[in-house]
């Protein structure tokens, strides 16, 4: 159930919670900083939430360059006192998006959907399905329970065999790991010292097969000396 919300918000009609999810690299955050110009620019106003941006704190960005402030989630964050602050303010609050939607709670899914439900605020969710295990992030199975609509972004990312992408590995010391904990941020810049993701297709998550560039066991090379 949804928690006891300790602003009082004023009810309006209903809203629509929407839950944009696909792969790394899909343009989630490049989406959601474009609903977020189309709308302001409409005299809305909106409220940009994120939690645990590769970019550091209280910040949406994207891999295109795309970037705009935002409010940091955390897992005492209570999106009814977010929004209620702003009516207190005197700010009407029309839409929310919320970014790395795979990373709030449970209970920050069910608020965003109180939100919509009972103060008529438009919650746009966007984040990735699974996580590097292949299994679902909690936050992300709550949203595929409770969204009015569920989308799943077009922009094709492939694997390195050109087949589309669909899972998102993280690669430790050159090789795919399924184990650790289940959130752990780091991007998707190659760096063989370091921890990063990798996004493959059903066939070589599976094998772990990172491609010709990266060696695995009994695999010539084929990068550049």
């Amino acid at each position: 159930m949804a928690a006891a919300r300790s602003v009082r918000i004023p009810a309006g009609s209903p809203g629509m919670l929407r839950f944009f999810y696909g792969p790394m690299d899909c343009g989630k955050s490049t989406l959601a900083l474009q609903i977020n110009h189309n709308h302001a620019r409409q005299g809305r106003h909106g409220l940009l939430l994120t939690k645990l941006d590769r970019a550091g704190s209280a910040r949406i960005s994207s891999r295109v360059g795309l970037a705009a402030a935002a409010t940091e989630v955390d897992s005492g964050t209570d999106l009814h006192d977010v929004v209620g602050a702003e009516w207190l303010a005197g700010r009407k609050v029309d839409y929310l998006i919320c970014d790395e939607a795979q990373f709030y709670t449970c209970e920050q899914i069910e608020q965003a959907a109180d939100l919509a439900d009972r103060a008529g605020i438009d919650v746009y969710a966007f984040g990735l399905a699974t996580d590097f295990r292949s299994e679902l992030f909690p936050g992300s199975r709550r949203l595929f329970e409770l969204a009015d609509e569920l989308v799943r972004l077009q922009v094709e990312v492939l694997c390195w065999c050109g087949r589309p992408g669909q899972q998102n590995a993280r690669v430790v010391n050159g090789e795919v790991t399924r184990t650790g904990d289940q959130i752990l941020v780091a991007d998707t810049d190659v760096d063989p010292a370091d921890v990063h993701y990798q996004v493959l297709c059903r066939r070589h998550y599976r094998d772990g097969d990172l491609g010709p560039a990266v060696p695995s066991a009994g695999q010539l090379s084929l990068a550049a000396d």
